[in-house]
């Protein structure tokens, strides 16, 4: 890549980062729902577990699940099926035809996500901590860093791969969007060590980020009392490759996207 078209990158990536940051804190009442929603989800599974004198830690897993949770569902909602809201708003043909790669206006939306849910997160982890006394003790904050990070970049890869799919598609997007979330919730183990699962089941469902992310961030941060699928060195490693598949894949769903939309006219698949 030239420098010219980096600093186009970053300038449409920036861009394209400023409304969905703004955007999100202009209507008070998004935040109180994107926060207060899960932490009730969240505050049922724990009083499940106390119900059940499970261990002290499986409480602080349940709000880890909880606070990871805002970033699948702005995955889902905010980049997957946000080009094909794009295309039926009358978005989608300035982008198409502006200077700025699609896979910066991609990155753009993945950022601004990013950052605002950061924030959403970290006030459900806040909140539920106090309220039910939960205890961390990170093993290596570095690498909890670290993990956290790599899997925010292989899940907004995810999620960009996704948002071209999803405009081939057509109308299934909103469907596929539903479909979706549910069984993410049950595969990547919001609420329960994935191990529960089994280990080629847990391992199968590896290649969601979110499994690889969850399971080694709670070995990180309960390490006395967290059993995970794999070590926390092979889990990383996984978030390493899925991050560089994810991308790799998204950005030649795009070129595929522009490809069809040259020789066919059209960016979505052709009903017969």
């Amino acid at each position: 890549m030239s420098r010219e078209a980096a600093i186009l990158f970053l300038r449409t990536m920036i861009a394209r980062a400023y409304p969905r940051i703004v955007g999100q804190n202009r209507e008070p009442s998004w935040v109180l729902i994107d926060v207060g929603l899960p932490l009730l989800g969240t505050s049922a599974y724990v009083f499940i577990y106390r119900a059940l004198q499970a261990p002290e830690a499986y409480i602080g897993f349940v709000i880890l699940g909880g606070a990871m949770t805002a970033f699948w569902l702005n995955v889902l909602w905010s980049m997957s099926s946000q080009l094909y809201w794009e295309k039926e708003s009358g978005n989608l043909p300035l982008f198409i035809i502006a200077p700025g790669p699609m896979m910066g206006i991609l990155a753009g939306m993945a950022l601004g996500g990013m950052l605002a849910t950061t924030l959403r997160a970290l006030v459900i982890v806040l909140a539920g901590s106090l309220l039910f006394g939960v205890r961390y003790a990170p093993a290596d904050p570095l690498a909890l860093i670290g993990t956290f990070l790599l899997t925010l970049l292989a899940l907004y890869g995810l999620g960009m791969l996704l948002a071209s799919l999803f405009l081939m598609w057509g109308r299934e997007a909103w469907h596929l969007s539903n479909l979706l979330q549910e069984p993410i919730y049950l595969l990547s183990g919001f609420y329960f060590p994935i191990r529960a699962l089994g280990f080629w089941v847990g391992a199968l469902a590896s290649l969601i980020p979110l499994t690889l992310g969850l399971d080694a961030m709670r070995q990180l941060l309960f390490p006395q009392a967290a059993s995970g699928l794999f070590p926390v060195g092979v889990e990383i490693a996984g978030l390493v490759a899925l991050s560089g598949i994810f991308l790799l894949a998204a950005h030649q769903a795009l070129n595929t996207m522009e490809q069809l939309a040259r020789r066919e006219g059209r960016l979505t698949e052709r009903r017969r």
